[in-house]
């Protein structure tokens, strides 16, 4: 059974994306692929033991999202270091990111339920009138 996360964990997983939202627009990383790329931090999911943090990143456009992603990987090191200076945490949380997949999936929600026959569904058939069953 699979518990929800405690007060700490997100209050701790909301400082992180506040505090990695402020780092990436400084646009401190000299990684090739994270310059001049904005990128939104949309989630951050901490362990219980507060030493594991998973960011879930987004590319402003989707473009690039793989290499910025492993400029991500390969500049985590260094974000965690400046991470550590900005959050007060016994120890600074190790940094993984992932991709952001909520965009897409209400993207592609979207796209379904814009088809006609979705829309004739959510619409309901159409209201009768007075006359239409008097045919004689």
């Amino acid at each position: 059974m699979e518990r929800g996360f405690s007060q700490r964990q997100l209050r701790v997983a909301e400082e992180l994306r506040h505090t990695l939202a402020k780092v990436l627009l400084q646009d401190k990383c000299r990684d090739p692929a994270l310059r001049d790329a904005s990128i939104a931090v949309t989630e951050v999911r901490i362990s219980p033991d507060l030493r594991n943090a998973t960011a879930f990143v987004m590319p402003l456009g989707g473009a690039n999202a793989t290499e910025i992603l492993a400029g991500l990987k390969r500049s985590s090191p260094f974000l965690r270091r400046l991470v550590a200076r900005e959050v007060q945490l016994r120890y600074a949380p190790s940094l993984v990111f992932a991709l952001d997949s909520a965009f897409a999936q209400a993207e592609r929600i979207a796209t379904l339920l814009a088809r006609p026959e979705v829309e004739r569904d959510v619409n309901g058939p159409p209201a009768r009138t007075k006359n239409d069953g008097d045919a004689e």
